[in-house]
């Protein structure tokens, strides 16, 4: 070996041990810096024509561990999702009180039963009832509250979504101008470490936003790709994002085209808060709306089936109905079974009867021969029947009837059915509590029954996927056919309808509903609803309770008639009792059969529809309130045991990826030995060759 060799080996050697010595000391000196990543030099032997030449530094290189990084990135998605989840159901559980305390809001509706069953002994008591009314309202406006906070709780997830966007964008140009300085280093083959840690910590908080798939590139840097595979950064631009949402449909991430040119591409987010925050806005929240309008509006049902059953102490002069969506003849025509109005003087004796038999179609006055009727005279003949006693009349799609004079008028509702409900309930004659708007959605509507919705009106359907990625919109016009038949055709068609996707259909109560085809999973929302039924009428998602706006702002629209709020005396705690003899009262002070029907009302089987968590049901009040206060503890509780064993996951990931990153100063003073050693083995061969050099100088 020569002596330029034997120098030049020695100061390659050098050179690397100085290399390893700055690589260790920045090792030791970033031992509890947070992110950072532990170095190596990458050295190899230099070798020119078959002779060793030393060592040569080929770069440094981060101690990173592929599988480990990507197992973190997925953890800490799955964590961000479940956390963000956990934290929103828990405040809305919170919303309905403690449910062992006396103040939560199921409680509220077991007052409202014991209130009614205390006015019964005391029925003439002004203090009791008044006690009870005020029970009902406290239970309705707990509801409004409630259901006002979910909404509220709604728009904060949007806000929340929106400027996690707004973050990621951030995050996605971050990562992707720092491709380019690592790309700078590698090339001049200088330390890029400290842009790559950089680098690391960005796409450590990108994973917990959204999930990402990520890859190192050849030049240095890495990629960031959507679930599909989408480039969101790391070649070209870095993409931006955009949080899609409408307060009908369903919301969802896109990206934004280049140059606002073209159309926003959506990607399907599977993890990180990103994919939480669309949990809630899409799915959770809603079907907790959903399923406190379903229970109150049942409840709403079951006292007002009570109250209409009974009657005030005097026989009111008027009942006034609600507006039923329908025209007379279709809101008469299914109905069973008998019911009879009575009209009473002051005393409470009646002073004419009118029996309605719904089976044969007649009417009969005072017992006398009956008269038959059709749904489209009914209107007229019932006037004929009460003759100078009363009138009935029907506006705005609310059926009316009054007592003349200082007479009243009491209602017997018998056996007559329709719906589910009988006469009086369903037009809502003697209602304790009235929606504003539609709340109860079984029209007792039949496939033969006219639709009576405007021809050429239009609905716009969105259909997206489940995880709220839009598929598209569907229009349907209303059909020139008129039975509610045409009408299910003309939106079960595949061409024009959702026929594709699933299929609407009507039950036995004139419900109307959507179910998706058998392995599709989407969910329809209403876009824009244009249609009418009837002038000045409800649009077909109202009357039918389509959509999430529609059906989540049931609970805020009931409150107590305003007519028994300012007059208690008038609240309907008696029975008319048509088996008394003749002059003698058919009601009476003093009796309180009517509120022991609303005392027990908490304790009647009536069918619950799907909504939230719980499915279609049949089981009373009581239980459907226990049912329901357990399904929203039970979604908190299991979001909860979620978001633990997802960050006990991300925790242990982000362990064992540290223990591979992370600086050991064992394992660096061991290395800080080994290269001062080398320095000096080096340094001494470069005394030793100079030495030799001097000596054939001085034998020249």
């Amino acid at each position: 070996m020569s002596l330029t060799v034997a120098m030049r080996t020695a100061v390659s050697g050098l050179q690397a041990a100085q290399s390893g010595l700055r690589a260790t000391s920045d090792n030791i000196a970033n031992v509890n810096t947070p992110g950072y990543v532990r170095k190596l030099i990458d050295q190899k032997p230099l070798v020119a024509g078959g002779v060793g030449m030393g060592v040569e530094v080929s770069g440094v290189k981060r101690v990173t561990d592929q599988y480990l990084q990507g197992a973190t990135i997925s953890a800490s998605a799955d964590a961000g999702r479940w956390d963000m989840v956990s934290h929103y159901l828990d405040n809305a559980q919170s919303l309905y009180g403690d449910p062992s305390g006396t103040s939560s809001f199921f409680s509220r509706l077991d007052k409202v039963w014991s209130a009614f069953a205390v006015a019964a002994d005391d029925p003439s008591s002004s203090l009791l009832r008044s006690q009870a009314i005020a029970n009902v309202g406290d239970f309705v406006n707990e509801a409004g509250r409630i259901n006002g906070q979910i909404t509220d709780l709604g728009r904060t997830v949007d806000a929340q979504a929106s400027a996690d966007i707004s973050r990621i964008n951030d995050l996605l140009d971050q990562i992707h101008n720092l491709n380019a300085d690592v790309s700078r280093a590698k090339l001049g083959n200088a330390d890029a470490s400290g842009s790559e840690n950089i680098q690391s910590q960005l796409v450590d908080e990108l994973s917990g936003l959204m999930n990402i798939q990520v890859a190192a590139r050849a030049s240095g840097g890495v990629t960031i790709r959507s679930a599909e595979g989408r480039l969101l950064a790391g070649d070209g631009t870095a993409s931006k994002l955009s949080y899609n949402h409408t307060d009908a449909g369903s919301a969802y991430v896109a990206i934004e085209p280049v140059g606002g040119i073209g159309q926003a591409d959506p990607i399907t987010i599977t993890g990180g808060s990103m994919r939480g925050l669309m949990d809630l806005r899409n799915t959770l929240l809603p079907g907790m709306a959903d399923q406190l309008g379903e229970f109150v509006s049942r409840a709403a049902q079951r006292i007002n089936a009570a109250h209409n059953a009974g009657t005030a102490v005097p026989a009111p002069s008027s009942l006034t109905g609600r507006d039923t969506g329908l025209d007379l003849p279709t809101a008469i025509v299914g109905f069973t079974g008998k019911s009879t109005l009575a009209i009473l003087n002051a005393a409470g004796v009646v002073q004419h009867k009118v029996a309605i038999d719904f089976d044969a179609q007649t009417l009969s006055v005072n017992g006398g021969a009956a008269t038959g009727f059709t749904p489209t005279n009914f209107l007229a003949s019932l006037n004929g029947a009460l003759g100078a006693n009363g009138t009935a009349s029907f506006a705005n799609r609310a059926l009316s009837i009054n007592a003349a004079g200082s007479n009243g008028i009491a209602i017997d509702e018998g056996t007559s059915l329709k719906a589910g409900r009988a006469f009086s309930h369903f037009f809502g004659l003697n209602d304790l509590v009235r929606p504003t708007g539609f709340a109860t959605y079984e029209t007792g509507l039949k496939a033969t029954d006219a639709h009576g919705f405007t021809p050429g009106d239009t609905i716009t359907f969105s259909v997206a996927q489940s995880d709220g990625k839009p598929i598209r919109d569907i229009t349907v016009a209303i059909p020139a056919t008129t039975t509610m038949q045409d009408l299910l055709n003309s939106l079960n068609a595949s061409s024009t309808g959702v026929g594709l996707y699933g299929a609407f259909g009507l039950d036995t109560n004139g419900k109307l509903a959507f179910s998706p085809s058998s392995g599709q999973s989407v969910a329809l929302a209403v876009k824009q609803d244009l249609t009418q039924r009837g002038t000045g009428g409800p649009s077909m998602s109202q009357l039918f309770g389509l959509g999430a706006v529609e059906r989540s702002g049931r609970a805020s629209r009931w409150s107590v008639d305003q007519t028994i709020q300012s007059n208690p005396l008038k609240l309907s705690l008696a029975q008319l009792d048509l088996g008394v003899a003749a002059g003698q009262p058919a009601v009476r002070p003093g009796d309180g059969r009517g509120a022991r029907i609303i005392a027990g009302a908490g304790d009647v089987t009536q069918a619950f529809s799907a909504a939230g968590e719980l499915g279609a049901v049949s089981m009373t009040l009581t239980r459907y309130a226990a049912e329901f206060g357990g399904s929203i503890g039970r979604q908190a509780a299991a979001a909860d045991t979620r978001k633990q064993s997802a960050q006990a996951v991300a925790t242990e990931a982000s362990s064992r990826r540290q223990s591979v990153e992370g600086v050991n100063l064992d394992e660096e003073l061991v290395r800080l030995t080994t290269y001062q050693q080398a320095f000096n083995a080096s340094a001494r061969m470069v005394q030793a060759s100079k030495e030799l050099f001097d000596i054939l100088t001085q034998m020249i």
